[in-house]
């Protein structure tokens, strides 16, 4: 445990809790200070100002970074026999329906994304308890249930990544791994943000915007100033 606590005090100094970093001073800094041997994933936290118990306010919906998350996601299809192939081409890992149905009842998940057919949905809906807690539960909202499997399947794998509210307000999401240039981190940072600022409800009342956070897996939060986000 010592080395590990050494690192992370040396870490701990290198950030200073009460700043405002830039954007692009927070990225490098992400950086700088992560303390794993992996590839670890940066994530920023975005506190808004809504109330996610109201329906117009609990925001949902997807972003398309323009770099990436740097992590293959999984993909998983529920369709019919006749739609297998088009899935397959696009370059999804698992397709089916009742055998993947039955597989998930037993305790398999091993994917990251599902994607669905609307008339498949009838028989996804047995697993809608296993996968919704989990975030798995395909939604027309994020383009997971739909006709055109093959666009889903491509923009999951080309780094369209889905977020939503959580009960405080706050949005969580991976923008990229350390190993990421941090041009590249502050691009998919911006995007993601620019995309929550069209969103805005028109109800949400007060600051929109309230803070924004970055972190490595293992690392300190990095507080960033908002005004710094283009």
């Amino acid at each position: 445990m010592g080395k590990i606590s050494k690192k992370r005090k040396v870490v701990n100094k290198k950030v200073d809790a009460n700043k405002m970093y830039a954007l692009d001073e927070a990225m490098a800094l992400v950086k700088d200070v992560n303390t794993t041997k992996f590839d670890a994933s940066v994530d920023i936290h975005i506190r808004l100002g809504v109330d996610p118990r109201k329906a117009d306010q609990a925001l949902r919906g997807t972003v398309t970074l323009p770099h990436g998350t740097g992590k293959t996601k999984r993909v998983l299809v529920f369709c019919t026999p006749d739609k297998e192939q088009e899935a397959l081409d696009a370059g999804a890992d698992h397709v089916g329906l009742d055998e993947l149905v039955t597989k998930i009842q037993g305790g398999w998940l091993d994917f990251d994304v599902a994607v669905a057919m609307p008339p498949a949905m009838a028989k996804v809906g047995r697993v809608a308890r296993i996968l919704g807690p989990r975030g798995l539960m395909p939604n027309p909202k994020t383009g997971t249930v739909t006709m055109d499997l093959a666009t889903a399947v491509k923009d999951v794998k080309g780094g369209k990544v889905a977020f939503r509210v959580d009960k405080y307000g706050i949005i969580h999401s991976s923008i990229g791994r350390v190993s990421f240039e941090p041009s590249k981190l502050v691009d998919n940072a911006s995007e993601l943000v620019a995309t929550l600022n069209k969103m805005k409800p028109s109800s949400a009342k007060g600051t929109y915007m309230k803070s924004v956070t970055v972190a490595s897996t293992m690392s300190p939060g990095i507080k960033v100033d908002t005004k710094s986000i283009r």
